[in-house]
C-alpha cells in the first residue's frame, strides 16, 4: 500500500510546492480544500478516510491575510482557522489509525513588535491586536485537542521566500521598477525562511518521534528591512531603489487592498528549538537564499 500524507488547505504556494516534494519522495498526497477536485470540508466521511492510515496531516488552511481588515475580512480570517483546525480535529478523533503526527500552521507574528531583541519559543512576549488575536485562537484550536496517538505540532512561520510567487512576487517588481529601496524606516527587523527550509522541517520533525508544540520556523539570521532591500537589489544587479516612506505605504495600502502592517511589523524571531534539537537550515543567510531564488536559474 503506497504511504499516505493529508495537505489540508493545500492549494496555495507553499501547500503546492510540498505536494511537488512529497510526491517526489512516493507518497499519496490527499488535498482538502475548497476547491471541486480536492476532498471537501464538509464531507467528513471522506476526510476521515484520507486522514486513516495517513503518516502525517499538514494543515495550511486559512483565508489570506493580505487584504483590508474590514470586519468581514477579520471574521472569514478567523474562521477559516479555526473552523478547519476543529473539522480536522474531530476527524482525527473518529479514525481508527489516526496519523502519528498533526501539523498546523501558525504565525511568526503571534509575537510583539520587536526592535530591542530577538524573540524565542521560550522567552517571546506574545503582542496585542488582530493578527496576534488570530495566532492564538488558531494555536489553541489546535491544542485543545487531546490525541493520544497524534503529536500536535504548531509552526510559527515567518515569511516564506520561494521562486515562484508568494512574498517573493512583490519585492522583486518594486526592485524591478525602481521601487526597491527600504520601507518605513527600514529599521524593522524582517525574520524570513526560505521553502525548502520549510520543508526539510516538516521531514525533520517527522523523523523525531519525540518532538511536539511550538516551534519557530525562521532562518537563525534574520536582517532588518533596508538589509533585506539591498540584498535583493544586489542579487537582481539593481544599484538603486527608491525608499517607501510610512505614508506612502499607508497611501498605496488602501488602493492594494493590503494593510502595512505586513511591511511594517518588526518580526524578530529565532528558531530556539529547531537549532537545539540538531536541525541545520540549508539557506541560514539571506544571501544563500536569493541567490538561489533569483540569482540562480537551477532552482530547486
Amino acid at each position: 500500500m503506497k504511504k499516505k500524507i493529508v495537505i489540508a488547505g493545500g492549494t496555495g504556494f507553499i501547500g503546492q510546492y510540498l505536494e511537488r516534494k512529497f510526491v517526489d519522495l512516493g507518497y499519496k498526497v490527499k488535498i482538502i480544500s475548497r476547491q471541486p477536485q480536492h476532498i471537501s470540508w464538509s464531507n467528513q466521511a471522506m476526510i476521515i478516510a484520507a486522514l486513516d492510515q495517513a503518516e502525517m496531516v499538514i494543515n495550511l488552511a486559512g483565508k489570506s491575510v493580505n487584504c483590508r481588515y474590514t470586519d468581514k475580512n477579520k471574521e472569514e480570517i478567523f474562521q477559516s482557522r479555526t473552523e478547519t483546525t476543529k473539522i480536522l480535529g474531530i476527524a482525527l478523533l473518529a479514525c481508527k489509525n489516526p496519523p502519528p503526527l498533526w501539523i498546523n500552521s501558525s504565525t511568526a507574528t503571534i509575537y510583539r513588535h520587536a526592535e530591542d531583541r530577538p524573540m524565542t519559543e521560550a522567552s517571546g512576549e506574545i503582542g496585542s491586536g488582530f493578527s496576534v488575536d488570530v495566532a492564538k485562537v488558531w494555536e489553541q484550536s489546535l491544542f485543545d485537542f487531546k490525541l493520544p496517538q497524534t503529536r500536535q505540532v504548531a509552526l510559527r512561520i515567518a515569511i516564506v521566500l520561494g521562486a515562484d510567487g508568494g512574498a517573493m512576487e512583490p519585492y522583486i517588481n518594486l526592485v524591478r521598477f525602481g521601487l526597491g529601496g527600504f520601507q518605513g524606516s527600514g529599521k524593522q527587523m524582517f525574520s524570513w525562511i526560505h521553502i525548502e527550509d520549510l520543508y526539510q522541517i516538516i521531514l525533520f520533525l517527522q523523523d523525531n518521534k519525540n518532538l511536539s508544540g511550538v516551534f519557530n520556523c525562521s532562518a537563525p539570521q534574520p536582517i532588518t528591512n533596508r538589509e533585506f532591500m539591498e540584498t535583493l537589489r544586489n542579487t537582481m544587479n539593481r544599484k538603486f531603489g527608491l525608499p517607501s516612506p510610512k505614508w506612502i505605504l499607508e497611501f498605496g495600502a488602501v488602493f492594494m487592498r493590503t494593510e502595512t502592517e505586513l511591511i511594517l511589523k518588526s518580526r524578530w524571531v529565532l528558531p530556539e528549538r529547531l537549532e537545539k534539537e540538531g536541525f541545520h537550515f540549508t539557506f541560514d543567510s539571506i544571501g544563500k537564499a536569493l541567490q538561489q531564488l533569483v540569482g540562480n536559474p537551477n532552482r530547486i
